[in-house]
């Protein structure tokens, strides 16, 4: 069903480009209203300081890799996304993500044996240039009002991106993450149609969750990682509105035996 970005560069970047005072020192930053960078993504990385916004928009589900990463899905298949549009933009009012509001910045390090992050962006969006309208990246040879405020969410995003790791972590050292399996049936579907059966990503395994006791459970209950947990399992009831909406909107398996259905069925 999902799996995690790839190691060269992040979900979205397709180059990274550091931001400086030679190069782009007239640059602005432009608005824009469709995200085509988005039209054909089903699955996107979502840290846990966003579990309990997210779990009412889009199933939480963790990827099939050996290092399991969050993911908010989009859609339940491949290049399915019933969120936007064909040119990218939003059907429906959601939360987003804060790893889409990120882009097309990002903290990089940019030199391997120094930990210094540089704010960074990528120059394939289009987003950034010498534009009229829009915030300016400097102002007077410093960076914009704009750019700290940039620079200050991304680094929020890298320290819950820490957190989400301590959590993954703590879920994997307690064998609390499980290869999961989810049955969908078309609310049409006839008697003996098969279940549209989804694999290839992990899930919390609520039996081992139930034989936890003492210690442990205390203390998950004060530092809120149970809080966490629990928006995970109940964020899977989205799974089957996921399904329902991509029928809907004719992608997917779904929509694709509902068609065979009604070519099949004998007319008035």
């Amino acid at each position: 069903m999902a799996s995690a970005p790839t190691p060269n560069l992040p979900l979205f970047y397709n180059d990274l480009m550091p931001l400086n005072l030679r190069d782009h020192e007239n640059w602005r930053s432009r608005t824009v209203e469709e995200a085509n960078w988005l039209v054909h993504q089903h699955a996107v990385p979502v840290t846990v300081d966003e579990f309990t916004l997210a779990q009412r928009h889009f199933p939480i589900i963790f990827s099939g890799s050996d290092n399991p990463v969050p993911l908010a899905l989009f859609g339940l298949n491949e290049g399915v996304n019933v969120y936007v549009d064909e040119k990218g933009k939003l059907i429906e009012n959601i939360y987003l993500p804060a790893y889409i509001r990120r882009y097309p910045f990002i903290l990089a390090r940019l030199d391997s044996e120094n930990d210094t992050m540089s704010l960074c962006f990528d120059p394939s969006a289009g987003i950034l240039g010498e534009f009229d309208e829009g915030p300016a990246i400097f102002e007077e040879g410093q960076p914009s009002p704009f750019t700290q405020e940039v620079m200050q969410f991304c680094e929020r995003f890298e320290q819950a991106g820490q957190r989400t790791q301590t959590f993954v972590d703590e879920l994997i050292k307690h064998e609390l993450l499980m290869d999961g399996e989810v049955a969908i049936q078309r609310h049409d579907a006839e008697p003996d149609e098969q279940p549209y059966v989804y694999r290839g990503f992990k899930m919390i395994n609520q039996d081992k969750l139930r034989e936890l006791r003492g210690d442990l459970l205390r203390t998950w209950n004060q530092n809120g990682m149970l809080n966490l947990i629990f928006a995970q399992i109940l964020s899977l009831d989205m799974l089957r509105v996921i399904f329902g909406a991509q029928t809907a909107q004719g992608k997917g398996p779904g929509a694709e035996a509902a068609a065979k259905a009604a070519a099949a069925a004998p007319a008035n």
